[in-house]
This record gives C-alpha cells, structure tokens and sequence, in this order.
C-alpha cells in the first residue's frame, strides 16, 4: 500500500470525487481521500492523500487557502456562479466600480457568511444542494470567516480578478456576491482557481497526465501535510513508549516556546512516526496519531 500525498491540480469539470476515483485507478488502492472539496467548475490545487496519509487529513481540512476568483457584476444567478441560472440581471454603472479596489480591500479581516444553498452542507441530514435541486430553500446561518488578505488584480468594464487569502469554510462564490452587494451591483462568480493549500502550491501541483506518466514522481510524503508543526527527535525509549501509546516526558527547553503544541515526530533513526501534542502544563508528551513501523519512511526537514 502507498502511503503518500499528491498535489494534484484538479482541472475543470472533474468533482473532487471523480479526482480521488483517478488516482484509486492508478494506484490500485482503495484507501483514498481528499482535503478541501473543489467545485467541479473549478480548477486548481486538490491535495489526495493515499493509505495511512489519509490519517492526516483533518489537518490539511484545516489550511488557509489562496484563491483566484474572476467575478463578473450585472447577474445574480442560483449557484453564485456562472454556471447557475440567471436569477436576476441589471447593468452596472460605471460609478459603482469606481471604489471596487477600496471595498475589495475592506473584506479583509473577520465577516459574517451565510452558505450558499449549493453547498454540501446538511440541515437536517440532507445537504444543501439536494434540497436546492429540489427547489427548495431553506434559512441558513451565518457563519464567521476570516479573509487574511484580499486584493483586486485587474478589472475591465462588467468584470474584476481578485486574490484572496481566507480561513477554511469560505465560500468564494458568496465572497463574489457580497462584493457586489457592497458597491450596490448584482454579481456572481465567473471562474475560480485555488491556487495553494496550506503548503501546497499550485507551481508544484501535478496534472492528471503527469500523475499517470509517472505515479511515482508525484509522490510527497504523508509527513509534508504536517510541516508546519514543530519537529521533535526522540530516542529509542521515548519513540518505543509513545508507539505504545503511552505519554513521555521531554525536555522543559520546549516550555519558552511551545504551549499545548503539536508536534511531529521523528525517531531517532530520523523516520517520520506520527503526531504528539506537548503539554506545558504537565511537560508530557502525548501521543496523537500513531504510525506502525515502516508506514512512513520519508522525513521532512
């Protein structure tokens, strides 16, 4: 079984599902996932994790995401982007885009979203979307979100390209219609292309053809997923007790700099073993998620 990560670049028209069905295929393995759905109309960067990695993904759920949206004002449509029915449509005035780059910039920070109805968020045990397909609509709460960083690239007549930097659970194609609504406009979202996942970029990410030229190439450790968290090397008898899932005490030097910290570990052979949280309340070490022996052969610096 291989236990590994791709970044893949997912094209338009392909859902995040048909995505993770092609690398089944090329793989010849079952245990495959995803983080961080794509809608089909979308393109760009789709991490899949592969056997054990597929433990990791509650942590690549939780990346900033870096998008490029083009939003195009005077439509409203049912699916907050073009590929919906048109539900209303007015021209702009010139004069309404005069202060787009102001209010684009203005986004920046925390704001209440409310989740469009093509979602796959469920009420009640039935996703949005089902229900929306059905015709109906139902009420939906708000939602705070966090743009990090917002800008507008260009814009020409009735359409603008934005980047955006936001927290998980952002919808952008919401993002589009309330920047319209802000500069008094109907809008919708007329192409998306997510352009990083936490650490993975789309200058690295790999196309389908790559990925079946050369399964092998594309492979990145399950450990990159979780670069971000400190590194801690431990010795035979701390590596061997938190196998055991047993908690270990390491040294009060990680007290100045981490509080209730996750940590990956390394063994002292340097092999990538699993995920621990340090606690500065107790100064143990506690287990997390666990790799047997030889399921993670590949370390990051």
């Amino acid at each position: 079984m291989t236990d590994a990560v791709i970044n893949l670049l997912k094209p338009p028209g392909m859902t995040s599902h048909d995505a993770v069905s092609f690398v089944r295929r090329i793989y010849r393995q079952k245990r495959v996932g995803h983080s961080g759905t794509l809608d089909p109309a979308a393109a760009g960067v789709l991490p899949i994790f592969l056997g054990n990695a597929t433990r990791l993904i509650e942590y690549g759920d939780n990346f900033e995401k870096e998008y490029r949206a083009e939003i195009l004002f005077g439509i409203l449509t049912d699916t907050g982007d073009d590929t919906g029915a048109v539900l209303h449509q007015k021209p702009v005035d010139p004069s309404q885009m005069e202060a787009l780059s102001e209010i684009i910039t203005g986004f920046e920070g925390h704001y209440e979203q409310v989740p469009p109805m093509y979602s796959a968020l469920k009420v009640n045990g039935r996703k949005l979307y089902e229900l929306a397909r059905e015709g109906k609509e139902v009420a939906r709460a708000s939602r705070q979100v966090e743009i990090k960083s917002i800008r507008l690239i260009c814009h020409q007549n009735d359409r603008a390209l934005i980047h955006v930097a936001c927290s998980k659970g952002t919808y952008i194609r919401t993002l589009c219609e309330d920047i319209g609504e802000r500069i008094g406009a109907l809008a919708t979202m007329a192409f998306l292309l997510r352009t990083r996942v936490g650490p993975f970029e789309i200058n690295q990410a790999n196309t389908l053809e790559e990925i079946e030229g050369n399964p092998q190439s594309v492979l990145l450790p399950a450990e990159a997923t979780v670069s971000h968290f400190s590194l801690l090397h431990l010795d035979e008898t701390e590596t061997r007790q938190l196998r055991q899932g047993r908690s270990v005490e390491v040294s009060s030097e990680l007290d100045s700099v981490l509080t209730n910290a996750m940590m990956r570990l390394h063994s002292d052979t340097g092999v990538f073993f699993g995920i621990g949280q340090f606690s500065i309340e107790t100064g143990l070490l506690k287990p997390i998620k666990i790799f047997a022996d030889g399921n993670e052969k590949h370390a990051v610096d």
